[in-house]
């Protein structure tokens, strides 16, 4: 099978523009597709960028920027690291904004800097910001290679640039609050108008899906095809080693023609980029370097961007010497292996620098071939840091013995995120997906004085308008975890709640809960535990059924009312979506009314305080 045998024609009916854009911790990337009814879409990268106009063909750039001391944004990617621009940083007190991807990810996710710490955001400047600030960057950078690059470039631009369509990368450990927070940083970096037309041009797509479309457009399907008998007994799994995260997603095809592909197994992330390598490395130096001329912060600095120009980048042996060139012929200090302007370190010691990473991956591998509904044979490196020949060769060695073989891709592989987001866009191959955590409801569970658990929660008891006596907290799994789900299914339970005053219609919200610990499904929701979190807060104005919700008298005489409702979580899809849906008797016939939630648009940095809506029970 041909990599041209899997792609779509663009089925819209008029030209478009989509633009994918992958913010790396430490690189970034843009990849562009003109859609043209009837054609299949060929995709671009953006490959000339400002400052490095001599490097030919450059389809990445730093993540880096600097502002100056009232928080302008005066330099990015390339230009942000040439000599002139590092001079007037220093002379000027400007503030360089680095990693800042990190500062984005979720709280469970623990991030270990080995005692350094993520830089001072610039002033008045949110995480937010400066995201968005950079995709404003990327995003003119685009603009000004497309009307370059194209024939009668500015004329088209300008015919679609209303209706671009936007497609964000990002780790698979990212949720909804990522997701919000990138639209946000979108709009706020002018890739949009900040109202719900523009908000909707935002697509969302996993740094392991979108690498995986990648594999497919080099050749991948052909490969694992090779087999036919064995094309769908056996799994493959993407590796996506990037400058911050390894994100690993595992598949199975399941149709050729067209080409379909299923999850297979709950994505992981793990913060084991190769950004993490040189922090090791940059604190093994330091300490090494203390008492010499060479040990001061900025020399330091100035080694470890050699170290990673060069000898991170190039090692393959633990047992030949490791030189790290950063400086003249006559920058020597023999007490610390420093001679001839190179720094002397044993293989061992650049392997140690390496070896944390690699055990979490391989850990991490482990554990997704562990889970996996059909056997993992093969896995695909791809990603910056998949060009690291220790990496590779360590990860062949190691998952072998799992009777896995690793490869690469012969393409390039820093690319592969922003290419393989359009070939999301565009072919969308994977229509299944494996849950990653598990869903649900807090609901009121009836009081058992013979179970102890109820006995040790008898203080919090409550009572029904209507008498039952139950107890809060209660955990009801809407969606378990690692079940696959198709795009069209939808899961859903009917719960009831009895409201004592029909006011609250108006606000009526139920909170989604997230339990990340594990596939047994727990009683209780603990609110103080990091394995339990609010995914989002469902809302809806369910005051039109107040004149045909029955009044009803309860226990001392007080009146209330029963609602009946659905909560719909639709997981298929790369953003997960919620809605509530009741029945509305007031029509003469009575229709399924639904109020549909994006999790991006309530979820944000601020915890949302659910107001008291009643009490839920499972119907």
């Amino acid at each position: 099978m041909k990599s041209t045998d899997t792609r779509k024609p663009y089925s819209g009916t008029t030209r478009s523009l989509v633009i994918a854009i992958d913010v790396g911790t430490t690189f970034s990337g843009v990849s562009y597709a003109i859609l043209e009814p009837g054609e299949v879409p060929k995709i671009h990268g953006v490959t000339r960028f400002p400052g490095q106009e001599h490097v030919a063909g450059n389809s990445k750039i730093q993540s880096i920027m600097y502002y100056d001391r009232a928080g302008k944004l005066v330099a990015a990617g390339a230009e942000a690291d040439n000599g002139s621009v590092l001079a007037l940083a220093e002379d000027e007190g400007w503030i360089k904004a680095e990693l800042f991807k990190l500062r984005l990810r979720p709280i469970t996710m623990k991030l270990k800097m080995n005692g350094l710490r993520l830089s001072a955001l610039p002033k008045n400047k949110t995480a937010v910001d400066v995201f968005g600030d950079f995709l404003g960057y990327l995003y003119r950078c685009t603009r000004t290679f497309f009307i370059d690059t194209h024939a009668n470039g500015k004329a088209l631009w300008q015919a679609v640039e209303h209706n671009i369509q936007f497609v964000l990368s990002h780790p698979n450990g990212w949720e909804g609050a990522q997701q919000t927070k990138m639209r946000r940083a979108a709009a706020y970096g002018g890739l949009i108008p900040d109202t719900d037309e523009g908000r909707s041009r935002i697509r969302f797509v996993t740094e392991g899906e979108a690498s995986l479309h990648a594999c497919v457009l080099n050749g991948l399907a052909a490969d694992v095809l090779s087999n036919a008998k064995n094309a769908s007994s056996h799994g493959f799994l993407i590796a996506d080693a990037g400058g911050g995260t390894l994100d690993i997603s595992s598949y199975a095809i399941r149709a050729t023609h067209p080409l379909v592909i299923e999850e297979i197994a709950p994505p992981d992330c793990i913060f084991a980029g190769s950004v993490f390598v040189s922090r090791r490395a940059r604190e093994f130096l330091a300490e090494k370097l203390r008492a010499s001329k060479y040990g001061t912060e900025d020399s330091v600095d100035h080694i470890i961007k050699r170290f990673d120009e060069k000898t991170k980048r190039l090692f393959r042996d633990k047992n030949d010497l490791q030189w790290i060139p950063f400086g003249s012929p006559f920058d020597k200090d023999p007490t610390v292996g420093i001679r001839q302007g190179q720094l002397k370190l044993t293989g061992a010691e650049v392997a140690e620098f390496f070896e944390p990473s690699i055990q979490a991956a391989v850990a991490a591998i482990k554990a997704q071939i562990d889970s996996a509904t059909v056997p993992i044979r093969s896995v695909w490196l791809v990603g910056g840091f998949a060009a690291s020949p220790w990496l590779f060769t360590q990860l062949q060695e190691r998952l072998a013995v799992y009777q896995v073989s690793v490869s690469r891709p012969d393409t390039q592989t820093s690319k592969a995120v922003a290419d393989g987001a359009i070939g999301f866009y565009c072919d969308h191959h994977v229509n299944a997906r494996m849950s990653k955590f598990m869903y649900g409801v807090e609901y009121l569970r009836e009081y058992n004085g013979d179970d102890p658990d109820h006995v040790t929660r008898k203080h919090r008891l409550c009572e029904l308008p209507s008498g039952p006596k139950l107890l809060p907290d209660a955990f009801d799994c809407i969606l378990a975890r690692s079940v696959k789900v198709k795009e069209s299914t939808v899961f859903t339970r009917k719960y009831c709640t009895e409201l004592t005053s029909l006011k609250l219609l108006s606000v009526f919200e139920v909170e989604i809960w997230c339990y990340r610990g594990g596939n047994t499904v727990p009683l209780w929701i603990n609110r103080t535990a990091e394995d339990f979190g609010t995914l989002c807060v469902v809302r809806a104005d369910l005051s039109p059924l107040e004149g045909s919700a029955e009044p009803k008298s309860g226990r001392n005489g007080k009146t209330y009312w029963t609602i009946v409702f659905s909560v719909e979580i639709h997981f298929g899809l790369t953003e997960f979506k919620a809605r509530i849906k009741w029945v509305d008797n007031v029509s003469s016939s009575s229709s399924l009314r639904g109020y549909d939630i994006d999790l991006e648009y309530y979820l944000g940095e601020n915890k949302i305080v659910s107001l008291p809506v009643g009490i839920i029970t499972v119907v």
